[in-house]
């Protein structure tokens, strides 16, 4: 368990803790993300991107806790955790930040994540843990803040950030923090975990390097992909699948493409990076396709492991104490 703390800022006289703080932890348990289309458009003048931005949750769930403490903590356990920030580069802690400053708080909570989200892998693992610790610290502090100001909240600490609060299924517009829930039926999947992480920026930056002679068509949402995610339909949704980073991350790792040949080659209705990657998606027909891709997946040598799970997915939830 990676148990190094941050102490964000020490408790003072002055330090104020809400009334209704809970004396019990609060956990809450957050889902990843796939993109089931990530449409993108050219570089804007602030450098972001217009997306067309197509989440799907899918069980596959970090959870936080938070607990009250003297100072703004966080410790991590759990595949990869020694990969993760726990300084205030931690969207978690910058959640708990954000919030107690909009409420003239100070930041008094301790926050540990359990990650079971691959870290770095397109996957929304880091914005999950914001949302999660978003949700935890208003509950343990008992604000009651509206959920149009934790989706604000959510925007502010990044693009990701309000899907893995809302969860289900979703589209995103502008960076991708302007969601419009959208119908799915149910869908199965495996997910193979590289090695190593992708950077987010590194992978829009190769994006637009390899378009900058190309004229990059504004991201729309594809009719076809949304009516055979409504229809709960794989085969339907497996031929509208589609992510304009992929290119981008196979040229930062061209060894991602083994990973996606040996699922195709396996059964996979679908097989597509996940995100910014380097995770890779496979959409298969049920969860006997789930584990005969899994293994074969896990047998090939073309990744670090593998994990199944189904969608959609609910968001951030308070789980009982």
């Amino acid at each position: 368990m990676s148990t190094r703390p941050d102490s964000t800022r020490p408790e003072s006289p002055e330090s104020t803790r809400p009334e209704g703080t809970r004396a019990t932890p609060v956990t809450v348990r957050v889902p990843a993300k796939v993109n089931v289309q990530l449409a993108v458009g050219a570089a804007r003048p602030d450098g972001f991107h217009d997306l067309a931005n197509v989440f799907l949750a899918v069980s596959l769930f970090d959870e936080v806790t938070a607990t009250p403490a003297d100072a703004l903590t966080v410790t991590c356990e759990g595949p990869d955790a020694d990969k993760v920030p726990l300084d205030r580069t931690n969207l978690a802690a910058r959640a708990a930040e954000i919030l107690a400053a909009r409420a003239g708080l100070d930041p008094l909570v301790h926050l540990h994540i359990a990650k079971h989200i691959p870290v770095a892998g397109g996957m929304a693992g880091g914005s999950a843990d914001g949302a999660a610790a978003l949700l935890a610290c208003d509950t343990l502090w008992g604000l009651n803040t509206p959920r149009e100001e934790l989706l604000d909240i959510c925007a502010e600490l990044g693009s990701d950030v309000p899907f893995s609060l809302v969860g289900g299924a979703a589209l995103g517009t502008g960076r991708g923090e302007v969601l419009t829930p959208v119908t799915a039926g149910s869908f199965h999947w495996v997910f193979a975990v590289a090695d190593g992480g992708l950077s987010t920026p590194a992978v829009f930056r190769e994006f637009d390097r390899l378009t900058a002679d190309a004229a990059v068509p504004e991201p729309q949402a594809s009719p076809a992909l949304l009516a055979a995610l409504a229809s709960g339909d794989p085969d339907a949704l497996a031929a509208t699948l589609a992510n304009d980073l992929q290119l981008a991350a196979l040229s930062l790792r061209p060894s991602l493409r083994a990973t996606l040949d040996a699922g195709a080659a396996a059964g996979a209705l679908a097989a597509l990076v996940s995100g910014s990657g380097p995770t890779t998606a496979f959409l298969v027909a049920d969860e006997e396709a789930a584990a005969k891709v899994a293994a074969a997946l896990d047998a090939s040598g073309t990744c670090r492991a593998t994990r199944t799970a189904s969608s959609p997915a609910p968001g951030a939830t308070v789980l009982p104490s």
